[in-house]
């Protein structure tokens, strides 16, 4: 009788090999579950719109957070708890900028009843670490998504104006209703709020940091107010003999076509007409190079200007006024 021992041997590795994949599947897949019981416990519905309602997460006690898109009426909303029960809600502030909406509901309502998310930071996530994208269904049902950090980088600016902390765009499936969900960690940590109401459609995640800053502010005002100059502008070219006043590189300046009467242009004696060339500093030769200057500014806080009159390079003050986006 003969023994192929190499062959047991072979057979022995890839059963070996088997077993492993069948280990880390199954780890993955138990961490993954852990994950969304640990996160789902803050996951509600939010109905605020006709057929079908947004997901929201409640953020902090009384305080429920989901997806301004999804909040189509002021009044008459509902939000369906983890354990089954409905209770009203009221609208606290919206910020259509960063699609954020903030409700109220009776604290007591949720007092005891499921554990809060735990919150994470979403700087410590990497391209391609794997997510959970978690939303709950009309008939309360706790869904999920899967996938993995598809694209992230530094601040940037949605296209309704929103400063967010971070650009996390996401390679998972949101299924509808599944806007304003939580996305979770491999730890079951909350990093973000899920929607696809600031990329064009495109899945992105608001960071943490971004919801905590719009969410206190909407609690505080009811609305977001943002400071601004009070006028409208249009690229225009720069006449030679002007150019030759300013750095080389500055060939464009912003030419105002209209100045709101009373606003902080018109009371630092802005006319129309001017053609402004730099602010705090800096060339503007785009109407987004002046709104990035004036996003991260205070409102109260004087930016120097300079703009061209009849020819001539004139320096005005402009202070910040306050406007709101609510």
């Amino acid at each position: 009788m003969r023994v192929c021992v190499p062959s047991l041997i072979l057979v022995s590795k890839e059963r070996g090999s088997l077993n492993m994949a069948t280990s880390v599947l199954e780890t993955i897949s138990n961490e993954f579950a852990a994950a969304a019981e640990l996160g789902g416990g803050g996951v509600v519905a939010v109905h605020a719109r006709r057929w079908m309602p947004t997901s929201g997460i409640e953020w902090k006690k009384g305080v429920i957070v989901t997806a301004n898109h999804g909040v189509r009426r002021d009044e008459d909303i509902k939000v369906l708890l983890p354990k089954g029960q409905v209770v009203a809600a009221k609208l606290a502030g919206r910020d259509p900028s960063t699609d954020l909406a903030v409700l109220r509901i009776d604290s007591n309502d949720t007092e005891g009843k499921s554990p809060r998310p735990k919150f994470g930071d979403s700087t410590t996530l990497k391209l391609g670490h794997l997510v959970l994208a978690l939303a709950r269904t009309r008939r309360g049902d706790l869904v999920a998504s899967s996938g993995m950090i598809g694209g992230i980088s530094g601040e940037w600016k949605s296209w309704r104006g929103g400063r967010l902390d971070q650009h996390i765009r996401l390679d998972l499936a949101l299924y509808p209703g599944f806007s304003g969900g939580p996305l979770l960690n491999a730890k079951g940590e909350v990093v973000g709020m899920n929607t696809q109401g600031l990329a064009r459609g495109r899945a992105v995640t608001i960071p943490v940091a971004t919801v905590d800053r719009v969410v206190n502010e909407l609690l505080e005002k009811g609305h977001i107010t943002r400071p601004y100059l009070g006028i409208a502008m249009q690229p225009v070219a720069l006449p030679d003999n002007v150019r030759s006043q300013l750095p080389a590189e500055v060939h464009m300046g912003l030419v105002i076509m209209h100045v709101e009467s009373g606003g902080p242009a018109d009371k630092a004696g802005v006319l129309l007409g001017d053609v402004i060339v730099e602010v705090a500093g800096k060339p503007v030769e785009h109407i987004d190079a002046i709104q990035d200057l004036i996003s991260t500014a205070k409102i109260g806080e004087t930016v120097a200007t300079r703009l061209l009159r009849a020819g001539q390079i004139k320096a005005v003050s402009i202070t910040l006024g306050e406007k709101s986006r609510g």
